[in-house]
């Protein structure tokens, strides 16, 4: 009983932060949400922080033009109890991959490239791929056997050309998985991957992995710029989002989170002890562009790039890519495969919903998106005209608060608009 007295004390205590930290809002009934049903979002993410499920939680949910979710829960380091702002920068990881995916195609737009073009024409190591048949657990070296055809930028863009994320031999040729603090660049970690064997023959299957770091390096082949450079002037600038970088200047370094880790569901959260994944933005050689998985910013940054997508390629009346690449980017583009087990496609940098996966949950048929590993996510769902993000940032965690926030936000959309 003191217990639960502590916990309802403790909810008092943060729904006073939560309040004093959240954004200029309008009533959601003006964006056909039920404001009382919306209100289970604050209670739930309350509940979790209190609880020590999850260290905290922002949102962002914007509909019909009108943003109607936008607050912050929790603590941005538990132990010296510094609250989390909706200004606090988290780890985006593999939410990197659709800025990638999309400044990539803001070069296919200029006649850069052609989607059915083989890597290996513009990355030439990657000129004869070959098909992993076994690995030798015993010193890592492997057989192949030749693939029968090559890599495309299309395949590449939607996780089908074989490329993993890691194994043994990748673990052997030292290919970081998402971020480094040695100085790595980009170019010479990609041109080893080239010679490294795929999981299948390209196009034949779904295996997510370091694809979207080699079109990182394909960006700078293609512009001439660093992958840094190009995404400041091409994509974060225009879409005024000021305070997503590769690494951190001095003066942002404090509004990092913290990096926790949980063992099991509902379990304890600890300080994440990976020194890299929980230092890398802010310490390291700073060399490393990863376009799978480097990038880090506050919520709101990363809301400006949904809501481009959400109006077509459109940002405060900039059309950064054009309405028919977005609907390109949104479509199937791994026929009959599926993402793992849940039923979904994949476009060009999205995860997509099918009549198969909102059979079983709240999703709309057409809505995209994806998430990171450290426990962000992203919604863009054009039939709702809605986008939908929470942020936390824990790695492993082992409860779905995506997930149960997607459910909590779907379920409060009231009327149709």
């Amino acid at each position: 009983m003191k217990q639960l007295s502590c916990i309802f004390i403790f909810l008092l205590i943060l729904g006073v932060t939560t309040a004093q930290n959240q954004s200029k809002t309008v009533n959601p009934e003006k964006a056909g949400f039920s404001s009382e049903r919306l209100a289970r979002v604050d209670s739930f993410l309350s509940r979790e922080v209190a609880l020590g499920h999850i260290p905290n939680a922002v949102t962002y949910v914007y509909r019909h033009g009108k943003l109607v979710h936008n607050k912050a829960f929790g603590w941005k380091n538990i132990e010296r109890k510094e609250p989390v702002l909706l200004s606090s920068i988290y780890r985006n990881a593999s939410q990197t991959k659709a800025i990638t995916s999309v400044g990539l195609m803001m070069l296919y737009e200029k006649g850069a490239f052609l989607l059915d073009d083989p890597i290996s024409k513009y990355i030439p190591e990657f000129k004869n791929p070959v098909i992993l048949d076994k690995i030798n657990d015993a010193d890592s070296t492997f057989t192949s056997h030749p693939a029968k055809k090559e890599i495309t930028i299309r395949q590449l863009l939607s996780h089908s050309s074989g490329i993993p994320y890691g194994n043994k031999v990748f673990e052997k040729a030292q290919i970081p998985g998402v971020n480094s603090l040695k100085p790595l660049k980009i170019a010479d970690v990609v041109k080893k991957i080239a010679k490294l064997p795929l999981n299948h023959e390209p196009g034949e299957g779904f295996t997510y992995g370091l694809n979207t770091d080699v079109l990182g390096y394909l960006i700078e082949v293609l512009s001439g710029m660093p992958l840094d450079v190009y995404f400041r002037t091409q994509l974060l600038d225009p879409l005024e989002m000021y305070d997503s970088y590769f690494y951190l200047p001095k003066e942002k370094e404090n509004r990092l989170v913290t990096l926790y880790a949980q063992d099991k569901e509902n379990g304890i959260l600890y300080m994440s002890p990976h020194e890299s994944n929980q230092t890398y933005p802010v310490a390291g050689a700073k060399t490393y562009f990863s376009g799978g998985a480097g990038l880090v910013g506050p919520i709101g940054d990363y809301a400006n790039f949904c809501s481009m997508l959400l109006n077509k390629g459109n940002f405060k009346g900039k059309q950064l890519i054009s309405p028919k690449t977005v609907e390109l980017m949104t479509r199937n583009q791994i026929g009959e495969y599926e993402v793992w087990d849940r039923k979904e496609k994949f476009g060009l940098g999205f995860e997509l919903i099918t009549e198969k996966r909102a059979a079983v949950n709240l999703s709309s048929v057409g809505a995209y998106g994806w998430g990171g590993m450290y426990a962000t996510s992203y919604v863009i769902d054009p039939v709702e005209h809605m986008i939908l993000l929470i942020y936390t940032n824990a790695y492993p965690l082992q409860n779905q608060i995506g997930e149960k926030f997607k459910v909590l936000v779907y379920q409060a959309i009231n009327i149709e608009k």
